[in-house]
């Protein structure tokens, strides 16, 4: 209701105040009570407001620039794996047709139809020319690739790869266009409900290389603590709430993590352990490329952020 009902008796001589409950108080009312400064969620919710504010300043500049960073980091990964390809062409015949049984000639055209795909397709995103097909194209090649590989059934590799998925339903739901061929008697979905649901999706994706992070690896103290910061972050992206505030501290310390874990560079050119390391610290990048993506473009409708604003 949007006006007060007065309720209160009628004033008489036996009260002391004409309006003894208060019903009649002219001070029109917001329906909310004064938050508590002192309150700690009070507290966290004042700072949280400022990082988010101070993020909005200092990334102003970037801005601008961060659909295009983004994209080059989730593809970058392709790049490089059709590089390593195109490099070890006589080890990679060799390992599907020793190790995975695959024919002579079809061991080829697995490895030739892979490389063009990520180098077409990679290329596409970039320039921003039929992304929907190379969004697709690109997704192929990591199934294809898994079973392939036989990697598949690797925790590790699967849950990596599901936040690769990830970064490219981000690409795919940045350049979401409403159709305009529909077909008779078939319920169509207008761009802004696709595209809600397509970063719900990417959202819940990108946050699945953290798991594969917290089940490898030694433990230690500081392993423990950025573990459950970084799963609290990740819960936040997940449920959108402060997503880009939540999704910037995932890129920084994604990428403090890649630096320091996956620095291929200074290992030697012969030992095994610099291709995994290599794969690794891509496959990374393109995560932190999908979530600066979420940075740019917002968590979407279906989010914590958005219903926010409704209520």
């Amino acid at each position: 209701m949007t006006s007060r009902i007065n309720i209160g008796r009628p004033a008489s001589t036996s009260y002391h105040s004409p309006d003894p409950h208060g019903f009649a108080n002219s001070r029109p009312s917001t329906g909310y009570r004064a938050a508590n400064p002192e309150h700690p969620l009070e507290r966290i919710r004042v700072v949280s407001k400022q990082l988010e504010d101070a993020i909005e300043i200092y990334s102003q500049p970037l801005k601008p620039h961060l659909p295009a960073i983004g994209r080059f980091l989730i593809i970058v990964t392709f790049y490089e794996d059709a590089l390593r390809i195109m490099t070890q062409w006589s080890d990679q015949l060799w390992y599907l047709q020793v190790h995975r049984h695959f024919y002579w000639g079809i061991s080829h055209i697995f490895l030739l139809l892979n490389v063009i795909t990520m180098l077409g397709a990679s290329t596409a995103v970039i320039m921003k020319r039929h992304t929907e097909y190379a969004v697709i194209g690109l997704l192929s090649v990591v199934v294809i690739q898994g079973f392939g590989y036989g990697l598949i059934f690797d925790l590790t590799f699967f849950l990596r790869n599901l936040s690769v998925i990830g970064g490219l339903v981000m690409v795919f739901s940045e350049t979401m266009i409403n159709k305009k061929k529909s077909f008779a008697g078939i319920p169509s979905m207008s761009e802004t409900d696709r595209k809600k649901y397509f970063l719900l999706a990417g959202r819940v994706l990108l946050i699945f290389l953290f798991f594969g992070f917290i089940i490898q690896g030694k433990w230690s103290v500081g392993r423990i603590f950025m573990s459950l910061f970084g799963l609290a972050a990740c819960t936040m992206v997940a449920i959108g709430f402060k997503a880009k505030w939540s999704a910037t501290f995932l890129v920084i310390l994604l990428s403090v993590f890649n630096v320091f874990a996956n620095n291929w560079w200074s290992v030697h050119s012969a030992h095994p352990q610099r291709d995994f390391l290599k794969y690794d610290f891509f496959q990374t990048l393109s995560i932190v490329g999908g979530l600066i993506l979420l940075v740019n473009i917002g968590p979407g409708g279906l989010s914590v952020d958005e219903k926010k604003k409704t209520y």
